[in-house]
């Protein structure tokens, strides 16, 4: 009898040191398999003009970044504003992944609120999402010109989070600051 006492106290114990572990580990922080590597090769039809392709090619030779939308995306709808005043600044390339999307949503979606897209490709059936490791939408990766991931960011992007996480990355990789 006290034998299941103690048991039962001992697991309250270790469950109560798994919570406070997690509970200060940030959420947004999804660890990617590809910073520092190259990244996923793909081929998607381009969004606006299905018979064109937007591919890993198109990333290489300069500084990208590569993020993850879709119009049923909360998230998306937060940062939009935010990607169309970085495009906007000619800090950065920015190529779209749509992800798990209908082209027509997405493309009154891009008429309705700007495109801060170079090229957006069409991922209706989420197969480069997956090569990508993608969690969710929005995600956005920062690419290096020979194609090796930098960073990977869970959620909308700021300014704040911009200058946080991904100035100080391309100041590293080219010696100013954008």
């Amino acid at each position: 009898m006290m034998l299941r006492y103690i048991f039962l106290i001992v697991a309250f114990i270790a469950l109560m040191v798994m919570f406070s572990i997690g509970l200060r580990k940030d959420p947004s922080a999804l660890p990617s398999p590809f910073i520092d590597k190259a990244a996923p090769a793909f081929e998607l039809p381009d969004l606006e003009d299905p018979q064109k392709t937007v591919s890993r090619d198109d990333l290489l030779g300069k500084k990208t970044l590569v993020n993850v939308w879709a119009t049923w995306c909360v998230g998306c709808r937060e940062e939009h504003a935010y990607l169309m005043q970085l495009a906007q600044s000619g800090a950065i390339p920015i190529y779209g992944i749509n992800w798990r999307d209908n082209r027509d949503d997405a493309l009154r979606w891009l008429q309705q609120y700007g495109n801060p897209y170079v090229a957006s490709g069409f991922d209706a059936d989420a197969r480069v999402g997956i090569d990508w490791g993608v969690y969710g939408a929005p995600e956005t990766f920062l690419v290096d010109e020979q194609g090796v991931v930098l960073h990977k960011h869970l959620g909308p992007l700021d300014a704040v989070i911009w200058q946080r996480d991904f100035v100080p990355l391309l100041a590293l990789v080219t010696g100013d600051e954008s």
